[in-house]
C-alpha cells in the first residue's frame, strides 16, 4: 500500500501531540526504523508455471475464518486519531472480512466495540489490582471475545521522547474507558509512562497465562516475544499463540526487529501453537514474507491508525482490503494458490 502519503495526510489530520504518540518508538528510534527495514532485507525466490488462476487469501486464526491473514493491532487510545475511536476501527475491520484486537486502554468501552465487532480477541495489561484484569476479562468473555492477547513486554515504558516533549497526556474527556480511569498529566513528563507506573503490574511470570484462562475460559496468546527460548517457555505454560513483537520499536530500542526474530520463534514453537509476527508490516509482499517464513498472520497498527485518523471506518476497511489484493497479487506471482502454499522455500534472508 501506499503507505508514506497516507501517513503524511493523517499527520496533517491529528493534533502534533497524537501524531507524535502513534508515529514515535523509543529513545533514538532505531527499532523503528528497523522494524520496516527487516521486511524490505528479505527477498522472494518465486515459483513459475503453477496454475494460479484462483487464489484464496483466507485463513483461520485460532480456528477463526478470515479474509486474509492480516489482522488489527491492539492500539491505546484510538479516539485520539478519530471520533469514532475504536469502534469506527473495529467496524472496518469487520467489514474487511478481519479480526479486530482490542486494547485494554481503549478510550471506548469492549462492550460498545463488541457490539460493532466481527470477529474480536481482547489484549490484557494486567493491573496492580488484579481483581480489575479478573473483571475485565470475564467481561470479555460475556462480551464474546474469543481470545485474550496478554502483552508482556511492558513492565516499564520505554522512554519515548516525543511523548516527554510533549508532556503526553489523553486529550480532555477520554478517560482509560474500561476501567474508568483518567491519565495523569505531568509537565515534561509522559502522563502514559505515569499511568504505567501506577496501575500495571510488572510482576508478570508463565503461571499468569494459567491464571487468566481460568478467569477467563478463553485460549491466551502471548505478544511482545523476541527469543525462541521465551516462546517455548510461554507454549509449555499453556498458551495458545505467541505474538513476535518489539512493540512497535516503543520500548528498548535497538531491539531486534520482528522480521528477523520470527524464525527462532517458528523453530522453537513448532506446531504447539500458532505464531504471529508484527511491527514494521507495510505491504502485501510483507505480509506473503511473514506467513512463508511460519507466522500463522501478522497484526498491522499503525497502518489502522493512519487509516482511521483519515477515513473512519471505511478507511480501516480500505486499507486491509488494499493489502488483501495486494496480497492476491503477489501470491500469484510465487506461484501460491493459497496461503498454505506459502512455504519457507519462497524466502531467502
Amino acid at each position: 500500500m501506499d503507505f508514506e502519503p497516507l501517513e503524511a495526510a493523517a499527520r496533517e489530520a491529528l493534533a502534533p501531540m497524537a501524531y507524535d504518540y502513534f508515529a514515535g518508538g523509543s529513545d533514538d528510534e532505531e527499532t523503528l526504523r528497523d522494524n520496516v527495514a527487516a521486511w524490505r532485507r528479505i527477498r522472494l525466490r518465486p515459483r513459475v508455471l503453477r496454475d494460479v488462476s484462483v487464489v484464496d487469501t483466507s485463513t483461520t486464526v485460532l480456528g477463526t475464518p478470515v479474509a486474509l491473514p492480516v489482522l488489527v493491532a491492539p492500539v491505546g487510545y484510538q479516539a485520539m486519531a478519530h471520533p469514532g475511536g475504536e469502534c469506527d476501527a473495529a467496524r472496518g475491520t469487520a467489514a474487511a472480512g478481519s479480526l479486530y484486537i482490542s486494547s485494554t486502554v481503549a478510550t471506548m468501552k469492549l462492550e460498545d466495540i463488541a457490539a460493532v465487532a466481527g470477529p474480536r480477541w481482547m489484549q490484557v495489561y494486567v493491573q496492580k489490582d488484579r481483581s480489575m484484569t479478573e473483571a475485565m476479562v470475564q467481561r470479555a468473555a460475556d462480551a464474546g471475545y474469543s481470545a485474550l492477547v496478554l502483552t508482556v513486554d511492558l513492565p516499564v515504558v520505554g522512554r519515548r521522547r516525543r511523548d516527554e516533549r510533549n508532556s503526553f497526556t489523553l486529550a480532555p474527556g477520554l478517560t482509560v474507558a474500561n476501567f474508568g480511569l483518567e491519565m495523569p498529566s505531568v509537565a515534561g513528563q509522559s502522563g502514559l509512562a505515569a499511568q504505567v507506573g501506577r496501575d500495571m503490574d510488572p510482576n508478570l511470570t508463565p503461571s499468569d497465562i494459567a491464571w487468566l484462562q481460568e478467569v477467563s475460559g478463553l485460549p491466551v496468546i502471548v505478544k511482545g516475544i523476541l527469543r525462541g527460548d521465551d516462546a517455548r517457555a510461554a507454549v509449555d505454560a499453556g498458551a495458545d499463540g505467541v505474538v513476535v513483537s518489539n512493540h512497535g520499536g516503543r520500548q528498548l530500542d535497538t531491539a531486534i526487529a520482528g522480521a528477523d526474530a520470527l524464525p527462532d520463534v517458528v523453530a522453537a514453537v513448532g506446531r504447539d501453537a500458532e505464531v504471529y509476527v508484527d511491527g514494521g508490516v507495510r505491504s502485501g509482499t510483507d505480509v506473503l514474507k511473514a506467513v512463508a517464513m511460519g507466522a500463522r498472520a501478522v497484526l498491522v497498527g499503525r497502518p489502522m491508525v493512519w487509516s482511521l485518523a483519515t477515513g473512519g471506518a471505511a478507511g480501516v476497511e480500505t486499507m486491509l482490503k488494499e493489502l488483501q489484493v495486494e496480497l492476491a497479487n503477489s501470491m500469484a506471482l510465487c506461484g501460491a494458490r493459497s496461503v498454505g502454499e506459502l512455504t519457507r522455500d519462497l524466502v531467502v534472508t
